[in-house]
């Protein structure tokens, strides 16, 4: 929602349904809704945006001259196993000083704005706008009065300090049973359960480190991510925001990755949030149970959120794209791809939790190791995606060493029938095959495949999954490598597309989940003030409300599809282990000169 109170962007009932406003990819095609107060009358009239603290509640602000507002928006939390055609957002206006006009406007473009849609004005206060298969709601509490303008609506009125008005759309399968009248005393109970949920919801969070508003900030938008009915999150909320403003980089990010869930499993355990994290890898289980991808593997790199596997690509040429970013395209063909790392990432998020003693769940594990150690020495396209063919990808390589690492300690530790000693052989091959070619002597680094010595930012994640240690010095001369070659003032390139094509025209900008991993990559190496310093820089990146994107552009704006959940569980992860690693510092004695050494300001390129 953009900060004047447009709802730009709105698919329903699941996310990666089609748009019902999409006014963000086109603004005269795509649709949208508007819940403002006019100011235009009011010279040197403001507008501010904000979450109520600790919550998924949005609060446009309006102040002016002659009179301050707001419009609060919110959904009711709906988390439940059983999935649903019906849904509702709230918007509440309300005056507390002076008096302000406001006005409203619904104008939805069903199907991406391909469909035709019309109206139904049941009174003033009520309407139903007709959409293939869905219908939409849009009912008022007084002084707010609809008017038809052509199959859409629209109203003006004016509210004086103290006060209310409030509009409700609800989406729903077409001829079902409408909604009860709202009531603004009914609105307002909703807003508090809302607020409170939330509230409820991050105490059983054990965070308690310094970062607490960006760390739950992110938590909250990782569970805003999450398909409820199958604890299924997704890579972001948006499609067709692009990576380069007037470029080709521009996908579809509403469905849900193997890997980026698999690593919000972590994040989610270090923040106490068991019954998310289970609730993934109950979906990932029945994943790898289900078989029956597209591609013939035992997984595939996306589902849908409610685990189909079929993401047909198509391009939606009547839309012109955000900033004139084409094409806009929903679906997503990479789905297609051979990804190996997932099987590492999948394994290591399954190792995290209890159950796979389950003998079900064993057998489906264990034959996909199996097929693995069949499998492992393929050439894949690589965690980018990169759509200029396959390589030997060393971060591929590195995840299969996790998976049979993990699978390893997942049979001793249940006792549970495998071919171990395969696993073993396999596991250590790969090690020694990483070693030798993955690592180029010239660049004193580990390398983005076997066939060049091109830098690649996923390998910020080679301590963590255990790899090697953040002290070894392999490491910290591939760390002082991306140093100078991949970091901008403490942001990170994933990797040089023109040292290494992708198959793609244009550039992109740096990395946010790149940037957050290196911030944890150096404070786990000991270089504490680097670390804190890079990190206290990225938190300045986030837009008004503490969210992040994909990517950071030269300026400092936000690109590619948003909010991102694979930087804001990278953030979680940069954050707890800085912690980590501040207080194990603080508790060291301290230099002759005082100082601490996690203390002081860090100058240095970082």
């Amino acid at each position: 929602m953009s900060a004047d109170g447009t709802i730009d962007w709105w698919c329903t009932p699941r996310f990666d349904s089609p748009s019902v406003f999409a006014s963000i990819l086109d603004s005269a095609r795509g649709g949208h809704c508007r819940f403002s107060a006019d100011l235009s009358d009011n010279d040197g009239g403001t507008m501010r945006q904000l979450y109520l603290s600790d919550t998924a509640v949005l609060v446009n602000r309006f102040l002016a001259p002659g009179g301050v507002g707001e419009v609060a928006d919110f959904m009711e939390p709906i988390d439940s196993a059983t999935p649903t055609d019906r849904h509702r957002i709230v918007r509440v206006a309300r005056v507390v000083r002076g008096s302000l006009p406001f006005t409203f406007s619904c104008r939805p473009r069903f199907d991406y704005g391909r469909a035709p849609h019309t109206l139904a004005q049941t009174d003033d206060h009520s309407a139903i706008l007709h959409g293939p298969g869905t219908d939409l709601h849009v009912q008022a509490t007084a002084p707010v009065a609809l008017h038809a303008d052509g199959d859409d609506v629209t109203a003006g009125f004016t509210l004086s300090a103290g006060e209310v008005a409030a509009v409700v759309l609800t989406s729903m399968a077409s001829g079902g049973p409408a909604p009860a009248p709202p009531s603004l005393d009914d609105i307002a109970d909703e807003l508090e359960s809302c607020r409170m949920f939330w509230l409820s919801w991050l105490r059983s969070s054990t965070y308690r480190g310094r970062w607490r508003d960006m760390v739950n900030r992110s938590a909250i938008t990782l569970k805003l991510l999450t398909y409820a009915p199958t604890g299924a999150p997704i890579a972001a909320a948006t499609m067709g925001l692009p990576e380069q403003v007037g470029g080709e980089r521009n996908w579809d990010y509403r469905y849900t990755w193997i890997r980026d869930g698999s690593l919000s499993v972590r994040a989610l355990i270090d923040l106490g949030f068991e019954d998310e994290a289970h609730a993934f890898r109950r979906w990932l289980r029945d994943r790898i149970e289900a078989g029956a991808t597209a591609t013939g593997d035992p997984l595939q790199i996306m589902y849908r959120v409610d685990g189909d596997p079929h993401l047909p690509e198509e391009v939606l040429g009547h839309l012109e794209g955000y900033m004139g970013s084409s094409p806009v395209r929903a679906g997503n063909a990479a789905a297609d791809q051979v990804q190996l790392d997932i099987y590492g990432e999948a394994a290591d998020a399954l190792a995290q939790g209890h159950g796979m003693g389950a003998i079900r769940g064993w057998k489906a594990v264990s034959d996909v190791l199996d097929w693995l150690a069949d499998n492992w020495d393929r050439p894949d396209e690589g965690i980018w995606e990169t759509r200029g063919g396959q390589k030997i990808f060393t971060y591929s390589r590195l995840m299969t060493w996790v998976a049979f690492d993990r699978g390893i300690r997942l049979a001793t530790k249940y006792s549970r029938p495998a071919d171990i000693a395969r696993w073993t052989d396999v596991r250590n091959t790969i090690f020694r095959q990483i070693v030798a070619r993955g690592w180029s002597d010239e660049r004193q680094a580990f390398v983005q495949h076997y066939d060049n010595d091109v830098l690649d930012a996923s390998l910020l994640l080679m301590p963590r999954v255990g790899f090697l240690s953040p002290r070894d010095p392999a490491w910290l001369s591939t760390l002082d490598a991306m140093d100078r070659e991949l970091v901008s003032d403490s942001l990170v390139y994933r990797y040089d597309p023109e040292a290494s094509p992708d198959g793609l025209r244009g550039s992109e900008g740096t990395f946010n989940l790149c940037s957050f991993l290196y911030v944890e990559a150096l404070a786990r190496s000991g270089r504490l003030h680097q670390a804190r310093y890079a990190f206290d820089k990225m938190l300045t990146y986030a837009n008004h409300v503490g969210l992040f994107a994909e990517e950071m552009g030269p300026s400092g704006e936000q690109l590619g599809n948003f909010p991102q959940a694979f930087t804001h569980l990278a953030l979680i992860a940069a954050a707890t282990a800085l912690d980590e690693q501040l207080d194990e510092a603080e508790t060291r004695p301290r230099p002759d000169t005082g100082a601490s050494p996690a203390s002081g300001w860090h100058p240095g390129g970082a």
